[in-house]
């Protein structure tokens, strides 16, 4: 609209200890998300992401995605509906059945297994049904790493019904995969130190309408 001054507010923050406080993502939008920076220069060839949400979406959204130069869905968490949740790796994926009540907090971990290529999913402590896809496959390095929108290209190209509305805190990513006793101990709160993404110590950016504010509920 002629007349109009449009502007985006960008936050940069480097090793920050985010503690106790959550990601709001207040409002439905194509732009405002969170870069989540890492130094990871090469192939990641198992990994475990864990993270707690809290949203009232009843629609399909992204929880965690990670692009590349030559794949915008390298490794991408979505969750499609109400009790059924995506996971792409290398562009291919499958889905996990869950029964949860809605809308309620979660708490989700996903692993890997490049030699195996067999997939684990836990939400609130409990695995899924394990599955696999790309066998022998290895996620490619330089990503970018995006919560609060899904990446159809490297760093953006984002879709507004895809975005995630509510409350993301918690998010660990490790380039290993957990044990179910260690997936126990960091569903129940007790640090396990990562190596890739670590929410104690985290680099990020915020871009858009996006806000930090103190953990309100478990």
């Amino acid at each position: 609209m002629e007349g109009m001054l449009c502007f985006f507010i960008i936050s940069y923050q480097e090793g920050h200890d985010m503690s106790g406080k959550v990601f709001i993502f207040p409002k439905e939008s194509n732009y405002a998300h969170v870069s989540l920076i890492t130094q990871l220069e090469k192939p990641l060839q198992n990994f475990t992401v864990c993270l707690r949400a809290y949203t009232d979406l009843s629609r399909t959204y992204s929880l965690f995605s990670y692009s590349t130069q030559t794949k915008s869905n390298e490794m991408v968490i979505f969750k499609t509906k109400i009790g059924e949740y995506n996971f792409i790796i290398g562009g291919d994926n499958i889905f996990f059945k869950v029964y949860e009540p809605f809308p309620a907090p979660v708490h989700i971990c996903a692993s890997w297994e490049s030699s195996s290529g067999i997939a684990e999913f836990w939400v609130n402590g409990k695995p899924l049904v394990r599955k696999g896809l790309r066998q022998g496959y290895s996620l490619g390095a330089r990503p970018k790493i995006v919560v609060g929108q899904e990446q159809d290209s490297y760093g953006g190209k984002f879709d507004k019904c895809q975005s995630f509305v509510g409350e993301i805190g918690d998010l660990y990513m490790w380039d290993s995969v957990l044990s179910q006793e260690d997936i126990q101990l960091v569903y129940e709160g007790i640090y396990i130190k990562p190596n890739v993404l670590d929410w104690q110590a985290l680099n990020y950016k915020m871009q858009g309408y996006v806000v930090t504010k103190p953990h309100t509920w478990s």
